[in-house]
């Protein structure tokens, strides 16, 4: 069984318009760098970059 408090929920920030759109959970012990995907931003209304929120 996995230890418990190795995930965290994490912020994703569209890079064009700053606007918060996505929470999601990563595991802190094996990713450690921050989180940056492509997602579908409505404000935009394409898929833009959301990089993890500092």
């Amino acid at each position: 069984m996995a230890k418990v408090g190795n995930r965290q929920d994490k912020i994703l920030v569209c890079q064009n318009c700053k606007e918060e759109n996505y929470v999601t959970s990563k595991n802190v012990k094996n990713t450690t760098d921050r989180l940056e995907l492509n997602k579908y931003c409505n404000r935009c209304k394409q898929h833009t970059v959301h990089k993890e929120k500092k």
